[in-house]
């Protein structure tokens, strides 16, 4: 007797034809999705993507706002898997802003021919298992019902925008931002009096910019960040021929570092000791180089505290030197937390903005907003009028972008309500009870604790291999087991444990979100420790899985 599944909104029957069939069916088409379907539709599967947006791109498609940058060298933040894409494309800068990124994830569309496997403006709304027929049901924004034998999501880690409940924000009457849903026509704000909520690191970003245009600029802080210059420049012809030229070792290097990103003068001796002169003149060359490498200069900072306060230190001493009002400064210097606990920011001009007259720091833990009225911000006792508001206010990360789409895996049991007190995953890939769901830079595994073109392109390939397998054997249904998924969760946090980064209240933990469970969702054990064990899985048969 065919099982009847009760999706929320609409009722589709076992026995009812789909609008469409695969064998695959990939959520997202940012660089994971796009890399998923180039991958499966090479190895003859059936495969279609679903994206919401009206192009590829992911991140990149959706962060417009000015300033946006990735804080990967650009030249190790791209593909791999193809040798005559990553030698014929040309970056432009060590550090690649939005408009390009976008339009290389569109050229390698374009060059891979990818578009014409994928639906977009359309969501996936419902995704439910259906266990007598061993496949996914999917239901779309537009009604269209679509059966798979297996679910591969890759909705990235930060997709899921916050913004926070204000009172009054309905009645704002002046213009509102999102920093992750900017209008793809981009803002002017000149001669415009502006509020920036939030001093993450697309605030951190956009912050520079916004106050060479607006006649005035107030940014709401609740917790200062560490930020590190980035010294972004113009690449070197002569640089790019080399990196290309060597382009085969520095990817295998890169697959196998802790962060999936290279490291000049990688660390031999611990900050405690080594003399405060030397110590300082390691700190100084890495400030002056730039970038998120700063922390890379010992072996300690990363799980001592005394060390690690060492190098908050001269953070705050930095930005002591860079910006002129002591007071400002101050609120600038983050002291509650390690360097490095929280994601560590990379900066063009940040601190120096604040040293401009028309810029305004207001500091919302002695100061917090009360409401938003009609014309601006009523903070404590004062009231500020605004022609625009911009929300730099971050993300339900890691977690929600899955849990924004309702998945019903055996038994009808809701991913959303199996991860009520956190994420449990098993590799970060799959989650027990909710068969042929592979998850792409999932909870539990390195994902925004590398470089994600290094973490997507492993994923992508253990995934095909896990699904080949499967046919090879003529097997169609693969799920992670119980104890299988809860040793690696335990793993997750004795890593994470060893580490600082359980000290800061960070989007890491879920921290930003109110209700959300206080969970280490990344791990922390590195990318070629990660790919070391996955290969390990693979090996044995996919051992932590059952068959059948």
């Amino acid at each position: 007797m065919t099982q009847t599944l009760n999706l929320p909104g609409q009722h589709e029957h076992a026995g009812e034809e789909p609008t469409a069939r695969y064998d695959v069916a990939v959520l997202g088409a940012g660089f994971a999705g796009m890399y998923m379907l180039h991958t499966l539709r090479q190895q003859g599967w059936n495969v279609h993507v679903y994206e919401t947006g009206d192009d590829v791109g992911g991140t990149w498609y959706w962060n417009r706002y000015p300033g946006a940058r990735c804080d990967i060298e650009s030249l190790y933040y791209s593909y791999s898997f193809d040798e005559e894409i990553q030698q014929t494309w040309e970056w432009s800068e060590k550090y690649a802003p939005q408009p390009e990124l976008l339009q290389y994830a569109g050229w390698v569309a374009d060059r891979l021919d990818l578009r014409r496997d994928i639906s977009f403006n359309t969501t996936v709304e419902h995704a439910v298992w259906d266990e007598d027929a061993t496949e996914w049901v999917l239901e779309t924004n537009g009604g269209d019902v679509i059966r798979s034998r297996y679910l591969v999501t890759a909705v990235g880690c930060l997709s899921a925008a916050r913004v926070p409940d204000f009172p009054g924000l309905e009645h704002y009457q002046g213009k509102q931002y999102h920093t992750s849903k900017w209008p793809h026509e981009g803002v002017d704000f000149t001669g415009q009096r502006v509020a920036v909520i939030g001093t993450g690191s697309s605030g951190i970003q956009s912050i520079p910019l916004i106050a060479e245009q607006a006649s005035q600029l107030t940014v709401f802080q609740r917790t200062p960040n560490f930020s590190i210059p980035a010294h972004n420049r113009t690449l070197d012809p002569a640089e790019v021929a080399r990196v290309k030229a060597d382009y085969p070792s520095i990817r295998a290097e890169l697959r196998l570092t802790a962060g999936g990103m290279i490291v000049k003068n990688p660390p031999t001796k611990a900050a405690l000791e080594t003399p405060e002169d030397e110590r300082r003149q390691e700190f100084d060359s890495r400030w002056a180089e730039g970038g998120l490498t700063f922390l890379g200069g010992f072996t300690d900072t990363s799980v001592d505290e005394t060390a690690n306060a060492i190098a908050a230190e001269y953070v705050r001493e930095r930005i002591r030197d860079i910006v002129k009002d002591p007071q400002t400064a101050d609120l600038l210097s983050p002291k509650d937390y390690p360097i490095g606990a929280k994601r560590l920011c990379v900066d063009t001009g940040y601190y120096d903005t604040f040293n401009r007259d028309h810029v305004r720091l207001v500091d919302l833990r002695s100061q917090p907003i009360e409401e938003i009225t009609a014309t601006g911000i009523r903070a404590g006792d004062e009231e500020m009028e605004f022609d625009a508001i911009v929300f730099a206010t971050g993300f339900d990360a890691m977690t929600g972008p899955l849990l924004k789409i309702d998945i019903r895996g055996v038994d009808g049991v809701a991913l959303k309500d199996k991860w009520a007190a956190g994420p449990r995953t098993y590799l970060g890939v799959s989650t027990a009870g909710f068969p042929n769901l592979f998850m792409i830079t999932g909870p539990g595994s390195p994902s925004v604790l590398s470089n994600m073109l290094v973490s997507i392109e492993q994923h992508v390939e253990w995934i095909s291999d896990h699904l080949n397998h499967l046919r090879d054997h003529d097997l169609q249904r693969s799920e992670a087991e119980v104890p299988a998924e809860d040793d690696w969760v335990q793993h997750v946090n004795d890593v994470a444990s060893v580490t600082l980064m359980n000290k800061a209240a960070s989007w890491y933990r879920g921290a930003n979100i109110p209700g959300k469970p206080r969970i280490f969702m990344p791990y922390v054990g590195g990318v070629g420790n990660y790919r070391v064990h996955c290969q390990k899985i693979a090996d044995s048969g996919y051992q932590g899985f059952v068959h059948s």
